[in-house]
């Protein structure tokens, strides 16, 4: 079946020539949710008599969403976005939430940990919500997932394990795996030690006693009933149990199998660790007699040191660390880029990813549609934005609540008032938003760190001929010529590397090891200002307050 064919057959697209020429242009695009796509599309021609394409991404209840369940979410949109752009397709993302898992492990962070320790290997569905908020700590892990994603506006339908388990909806599937389970005991057994192959099973019963998820031996089977036949590890007594109805939860390699053929995935991505994971159940899947999904499989973060993050290091950004300091497009524009690469995950992306995004939204509404569609905000905002041009940067927002000492939004929207007139609050909400994600990070990041020093002697006379230069010019003189009077002055000074002149001006006058373009930042500052703040220097009085505040 050709690509045309599958596009008719799955949405019968109302092919206007304006539709004929996205859709030629969405297939030819370079843009990785567009590659992603067109790997759906191939799969999609091995198999006849989807009316919709469904893509799923997974999630584990045994804690609180986090930063990486948004990369997620958020970068399977965006190839849902392409496929549905290219083809017209109906489609449809499942949010799963596999909280029929047993609850091996306690977190540390809970009230009272000890009150969960009854809990210990019973479904997360029927631990206690140690918030007492919930029936159970699944569930109010489970509504603390959906309002995540409805703060973002994803388009989702989200499914539990423990419903469908319960409900029957994974039966028939369940049946396919007990009729295959020799089939897949053979893909499994070469993966597992010695020690693990000897009890393996791709079934944990659900012991009607206990409520515990047990990992059990199991002895027999029997097709023709739906039932097996397990060694109670506490007991050691041989029962016999359904399959089906929530009687017994499939280990995970065979559960996300079972769960791609029981809701017909189509595509699903998941992050490097899970490899393995992806390759076993795959080979499951065909055993049961499915095609297993697609999916990118995207590398994971690391920390400021380029070690992985790990939670109980606790060396990542969290999401509310990331949303105080930068914007919900700024997050989605770091989980666009490279996805196939890691990625540094600290707070000193957060200014440069902020000013990255404004730039792309800047650039897309004077760009042709082939263009657009190569733009990461296209694929941000699943489409063209409104405009939202800025008249200064955030990382000069930044260094202008340095240098003030904000305390709060007004403090800085005195100075952008001043250098843009006719700017306000009201009439700019995407800049007032920045201001207050600049103090926030001035507050919390730079303060702390903030550390002026003394200018040496011939530093001293080089600022000073800066401020004689600076005198000099126009006192309307825009940015790009106090730009070029402070590279004249560092030129004049016999700089070999000017980039040493530039971090005298940012330890000297901003108290910081990197800084702002001076020129953008002095005409932001404000003339007067500039003036004050280069006699100072000159004065010791920025280093002086240094000292006095430690």
């Amino acid at each position: 079946m050709d690509s045309k064919t599958q596009i008719r057959e799955l949405g019968k697209p109302d092919m206007t020539d304006a539709v004929s020429v996205l859709r030629k242009i969405a297939s030819d695009a370079k843009a990785w949710p567009f590659v992603e796509a067109r790997k759906l599309l191939q799969r999609l021609e091995k198999i006849s008599g989807k009316d919709e394409v469904v893509f799923e991404t997974g999630y584990g209840p045994s804690g609180l969403p986090h930063i990486g369940t948004f990369g997620e979410v958020v970068r399977t949109t965006m190839v849902r976005y392409a496929f549905e752009m290219m083809t017209g397709a109906k489609t449809r993302l499942i949010c799963f939430s596999d909280d029929m898992d047993g609850f091996r492990k306690i977190p540390t962070n809970l009230p009272d940990p000890d009150q969960l320790i009854p809990y210990l290997d019973m479904p997360l569905t029927a631990v206690r919500d140690p918030f007492g908020k919930a029936p159970s700590f699944g569930d109010h892990n489970n509504s603390r997932l959906q309002a995540f994603l409805d703060s973002f506006g994803f388009d989702y339908e989200f499914v539990s394990s423990t419903r469908c388990y319960k409900a029957g909806d994974f039966d028939d599937a369940i049946r396919t795996v007990l009729d295959h389970y020799e089939a897949i005991m053979k893909i499994m057994l070469p993966t597992l030690g010695t020690e693990r192959q000897i009890t393996y099973s791709p079934f944990f019963p659900v012991c009607p006693d206990s409520g515990k998820v047990l990992q059990a031996k199991v002895v027999s089977r029997d097709v023709a009933n739906d039932s097996i036949t397990y060694v109670n590890p506490d007991t050691g007594l041989e029962v016999e149990t359904k399959v089906t109805g929530g009687a017994c939860k499939l280990q995970w390699k065979v559960d996300w199998a079972m769960r791609w053929l029981a809701l017909g995935v189509d595509y699903e991505m998941s992050g490097k660790d899970l490899i393995d994971s992806v390759t076993q159940s795959s080979k499951i899947t065909r055993a049961l007699g499915g095609t297993p999904p697609v999916g990118i499989s995207y590398e994971l973060f690391l920390d400021a040191n380029g070690e992985k993050i790990s939670k109980s290091k606790g060396n990542g950004l969290t999401i509310d660390e990331w949303l105080r300091y930068g914007s919900p497009e700024s997050l989605s524009l770091f989980m666009y880029n490279q996805p196939k690469r890691a990625k540094r995950l600290h707070f000193n992306v957060i200014p440069k990813t902020v000013d990255e995004y404004y730039q792309h939204r800047t650039k897309i509404a004077d760009q042709d549609k082939a263009a657009q569609m190569e733009n990461p905000v296209w694929h941000i905002h699943s489409g063209v934005p409104e405009t939202a041009a800025l008249p200064v940067t955030f990382t000069l927002l930044l260094n202008l609540a340095a240098v003030c000492l904000a305390e709060e939004p007004s403090v800085v929207w005195g100075y952008v008032s001043d250098y843009a007139p006719g700017v306000t609050a009201e009439a700019h909400p995407e800049l007032d938003r920045l201001i207050g994600y600049a103090v926030n990070y001035y507050q919390d990041l730079v303060r702390p760190t903030k550390s002026y020093r003394l200018p040496t002697k011939a530093e001293g006379a080089h600022i000073a001929a800066l401020l004689a230069a600076f005198d000099a010019l126009a006192d309307d003189a825009p940015a790009e010529d106090i730009q070029s009077a402070v590279y004249a002055t560092g030129k004049a000074a016999g700089y070999e590397n000017l980039r040493e002149w530039f971090q005298c001006l940012y330890q000297v006058l901003l108290g910081q090891t990197e800084g702002p373009r001076m020129g953008s930042f002095f005409a932001l500052y404000g003339r007067e200002k500039t003036r004050l703040l280069l006699t100072d220097a000159l004065a010791g009085k920025l280093a002086n307050k240094t000292v006095a505040e430690d």
